[in-house]
């Protein structure tokens, strides 16, 4: 589970977008330090002055020695360490027509005297799969390189800043503080590092916070494995440590199948939950939620053995129903059954995040004289409620009061989407602007107070972050509901994979929208052309790694269509969390910039796809009223079938989405760097040369909240960038 050095190395510069400070014995490197800037050039990364004169002042050697990381690094980064090779040799030129390609390839499968007739079915049908010449290359990626013209750089591509770190222990540190501390969920992908970080710095002294349930049981790990106690103050702090020392599912939505522990192992466990009840016998309550795991658990940690724990007895005697604990939640809903709204707000207020998370039930129920109390009482204890609970409550009650949705998103821990339509009468106003109110106040009081705060102005319209579910790593991946302007005249949409076992077909298609959400077309490998669009053309088969890409000319798309949902749809085969890689993201082209499908420098976003879902929708497209295009992060997925998915299929399920997230307006950075300004912030957009030579201050405080961190900030500064946006509302 350690980290390697050099994996280490990379995960921190990918993470960050710092280079741990690189060591070698002193020398002329100047002439290393150009060519890795010019190899990083062409990858859209660029090194910073402070980096570039540290590196120059090593010794060749150790120069090409950490440009052979950091190259690696940021081309993976942006999925340029892989080779995308497309089906039709000259795309987005020369696509034939649907019906003329497919009737080429039958031609040429019956024509084959060494194929004949088999093409065939006995029935008279033909399966495309079946013909030689369909979805599998036909070129090597050479052979198309040596048919395209060079790549002519634009002003616009993508130019991203790689910063001088600190040493590599430090950063190691710092990257798990960063992880161990976060205030949101993490997904999947920052877990596992999180459990490496956590396994190397195990005998260190633990993060000073770690307020994500999820988290901490990846940090209890490593510290049982080190001897430690475990972190926990409820009893399900210890059902999660027990399903991460299982190498189980920590959020508890999948069983986990419980190993057999070691004796110290049991010991740590049943002292845990001992001293979580000897604190706080009301913690028993939490039992019954997950009464099977803890039944489960007991099986495998023998507390028999251990009679002077005898509150760690009670947990297992809760869980097979030998003692009865009447649970919170349970007096909670007898006083909503009654009907007593006032009692049922005044059990609450004991518990903060469960009243937040019951206020739409709560005021649907209430006078406005009684919403005031409500909010009264909230202002009270709001301050105890994590704040992306805080923001999540304040977007839905401004959602339900403006009664502008006409359908319901769900979410689940696994970024898995369903709609439904909205049949709710919208709360009135007179009830729920009194407890927005305290919600943007309670908000308002955790930001961290600066005396200046520099900005990028493009961060504005970032939503401010709730979950890292759905999100993996890549560049430009910002939270669920963000919102960017699209620059470049083409976008174009792409998708690599390499399937380990299984023969695996990824498809990626573009769904139509028109300006009621309705399907108004699509693009896939069943329609390779329509207004503006073009597809690469479909492959099958994915040995060795294969990429698909639509592009689309912005200005050519039917004036009808108003969204563009891409998504990408497991056909048959692998799921993307079984596939070896797999990835999607997007290019901008400027004007008429040629070069090769894929050009590392043009890529705005690349994530990579981890969900276990089969139909993902990582982002959608708008155009609005001026003609000018948006892009909107998702982040979602779709059940979908267990194959065969196409996005004929899925086109209402997109249409109902889309609706969804374009009509729900998020709390964004923006709306936080605001309510800086009402504290006495001094915000101001950051100007490299009107700041150059200063200084912190001592005593002050200034910070840089941006999409990423520029050249030339004053020493000092603290830094909030895409990854770190989470960090402005400390738990």
């Amino acid at each position: 589970m350690a980290a390697s050095p050099v994996m280490a190395y990379t995960q921190i510069i990918q993470r960050t977008l710092r280079v741990p400070r690189p060591t070698g014995a002193p020398g002329d490197g100047s002439a290393a330090t150009r060519q890795l800037d010019a190899a990083l050039l062409s990858a859209g990364f660029g090194l910073t002055a402070e980096l570039r004169a540290h590196l120059a002042g090593l010794e060749p050697y150790a120069v090409v020695a950490t440009g052979r990381i950091v190259l690696g690094a940021v081309r993976a980064l942006v999925g340029a360490h892989v080779a995308h090779n497309v089906y039709f040799r000259d795309f987005p030129e020369n696509v034939p027509d649907t019906l003329e390609f497919w009737t080429g390839c039958l031609v040429e499968a019956l024509t084959d005297p060494r194929r004949g007739g088999a093409v065939i079915r006995p029935d008279g049908t033909v399966n495309l799969l079946d013909l030689p010449s369909y979805g599998r290359y036909r070129h090597t990626y050479d052979e198309l390189a040596a048919s395209r013209d060079a790549f002519v750089a634009s002003a616009e591509d993508r130019f991203t800043l790689l910063h001088l770190g600190r040493t590599l222990e430090e950063e190691t540190r710092a990257l798990y503080e960063e992880l161990a501390g976060s205030t949101v969920p993490l997904g999947g992908d920052d877990l596992v590092l999180l459990a490496r970080l956590a396994s190397v710095c195990a005998d260190q002294e633990p993060p000073s916070s770690v307020p994500v349930r999820e988290n901490r049981a990846v940090v209890n790990r490593a510290r049982v494995a080190s001897g430690r106690p475990p972190l926990a103050d409820t009893v399900t702090d210890v059902l999660r440590l027990a399903c991460a020392l299982s190498d189980g599912d920590v959020t508890l939505d999948e069983p986990t199948r419980f190993r057999s522990f070691s004796r110290r192992e049991r010991r740590a466990l049943l002292n845990a939950l001992d001293a979580v009840v000897a604190a706080d016998p009301t913690k028993l309550g939490d039992v019954a939620r997950h009464r099977e795991p803890f039944k489960r658990l007991g099986e495998r940690l023998h507390p028999h053995e251990y009679p002077r724990l005898t509150h760690a007895c009670e947990v297992f005697a809760v869980a097979r129903g030998d003692r009865r604990v009447r649970t919170f939640d349970a007096r909670v809903e007898a006083a909503f059954s009654d009907g007593d709204t006032t009692r049922a707000v005044g059990l609450l207020t004991s518990a903060p995040g469960r009243f937040v998370r019951s206020l739409d039930r709560i005021l649907s129920r209430s006078s406005a004289e009684e919403a005031r109390a409500v909010a009264a009482r909230l202002d009270g204890c709001a301050d105890r409620v994590a704040p992306r609970v805080l923001v999540s409550a304040r977007e839905h009650l401004a959602a339900r009061a403006t009664g502008g949705s006409t359908v319901r998103l769900f979410v689940n821990r696994k970024a898995r989407t369903w709609v439904e339509r909205e049949h709710r009468e919208p709360l009135p106003t007179d009830r729920a602007d009194p407890v927005i109110a305290v919600l943007d106040d309670a908000v308002a009081r955790r930001l961290p107070r600066f005396d200046r705060v520099f900005t990028d102005e493009a961060v504005r319209t970032v939503a401010v972050p709730r979950s890292g579910k759905g999100t993996a790593g890549g560049v430009g991946v910002l939270p669920r509901g963000s919102a960017m302007p699209v620059t470049g005249d083409r976008l174009r949409f792409f998708v690599h994979w390499r399937q380990t076992e299984l023969r695996t077909d990824l498809d990626l298609s573009v769904q139509m929208l028109d300006a009621d959400f309705a399907p108004a077309g699509q693009v896939s490998w069943t329609n390779l052309r329509s207004d503006g669009m073009v597809h690469s053309g479909d492959i099958v088969d994915a040995p060795e790694g294969a990429t698909e890409m639509i592009d689309l000319n912005l200005a050519g798309v039917d004036p009808r269509v108003r969204h563009v949902v891409p998504q990408v749809l497991l056909f048959c085969g692998e799921r993307f969390t079984a596939l070896a890689e797999s990835f999607f993201g997007f290019m901008t082209r400027d004007g008429e910039q040629d070069g090769l499908p894929f050009e590392p420098r043009t890529v705005r976003f690349k994530s990579d796809l981890r969900g276990s879902s089969r139909v993902a929708l990582p982002l959608m497209f708008s155009r609005g009223e001026d003609g000018r295009w948006t892009a909107r992060w998702l982040h979602l997925f779709l059940p979908g079938r267990i194959g065969l998915n196409r996005v004929e299929e899925t086109g209402v399920s997109a249409g109902a989405i889309a609706r969804a997230l374009v009509e729900r307006e998020p709390r964004t950075v923006g709306d936080l760097l605001d309510a800086m300004a009402r504290s006495g912030a001094e915000v101001r957009v950051f100007d490299a040369d009107a700041v150059a030579e200063e200084t912190v201050p001592e005593g002050r405080r200034w910070a840089y909240v941006g999409l990423e961190r520029p050249d030339g900030l004053p020493e000092g500064t603290e830094v909030f960038t895409t990854r770190e946006l989470g960090s402005l509302l400390p738990d």
